[in-house]
């Protein structure tokens, strides 16, 4: 948002807030124009450029017996309650832990469940910041999947806007070419038209050809500069 807000602080940047499961849809819609968003996505329909891999964790309620640890695997959660939720990100082929009583509608209801010592919740870094309580903490989880954020956008739909905000996203300078509207091309000069040798050079003798535009004449060729001529030389007898 700064650096958008430097570099075109004419054209205003409005940040949506949805769902990982809305993302998708809300940039169908024309909701918006781009989004960070958890792959995988319809990749036929959307472009889009991976950014990060995030940590996935486990949170807890803070007297709970990992909150003693750094890091766990799914292994050690073999006996407990983990919830997975109906907007889970992660690609499960084997939950670890024992199932729920019931599946949570949203990562947030098993928050709840959580802080009420029902069962934990393995989730992506930044939701577990993102519902932080402070009765409850999170430790790294080694061995299980990770969720993957991208920059994606509809592929028909990819403006010159578009452009900007990925080269801004990639990191790239103001004096890039890629990710930003070019600036327009200065115009070429013209050389004064005085004399014959405006705009090329010319060469004496019999040939009469002319070099081109913007290179030195050739010495001991007779050639002239662009401009006029200052006289002719005198032949000797």
């Amino acid at each position: 948002m700064r650096i958008w807000q430097e570099r075109l602080p004419d054209v205003p940047l409005d940040l949506v807030a949805v769902s990982a499961a809305e993302a998708e849809d809300a940039l169908r819609r024309g909701d918006a124009d781009a989004g960070l968003v958890r792959l995988p996505v319809d990749r036929p329909y959307f472009s889009a450029i991976p950014l990060y891999t995030e940590t996935t964790v486990v949170v807890v309620p803070k007297d709970h017996v990992i909150a003693a640890v750094d890091e766990v695997t799914a292994a050690d959660l073999a006996d407990e309650v983990v919830f997975h939720p109906l907007d889970d990100t992660l690609a499960w082929e084997n939950p670890p832990g024992r199932p729920g009583f019931e599946r949570p509608a949203t990562t947030a209801d098993a928050i709840e469940l959580v802080a009420a010592n029902v069962g934990l919740l393995i989730v992506p870094q930044s939701l577990a910041r993102l519902h932080h309580r402070r009765d409850l903490t999170y430790r790294t989880v080694t061995d299980v999947p990770q969720s993957q954020v991208a920059l994606a956008w509809p592929e028909e739909r990819t403006t010159d806007r578009v452009e900007d905000f990925i080269g801004i996203v990639r990191g790239r300078t103001v004096n890039s070419t890629r990710g930003r509207k070019p600036a327009e091309e200065p115009k070429a000069r013209r050389a004064p038209a005085s004399g014959a040798g405006a705009g090329a050079s010319q060469r004496r003798g019999g040939g009469g050809g002319k070099q081109q535009a913007g290179k030195p004449a050739r010495r001991g060729g007779g050639g002239v500069s662009q401009g006029a001529r200052r006289g002719k030389p005198r032949r000797r007898s």
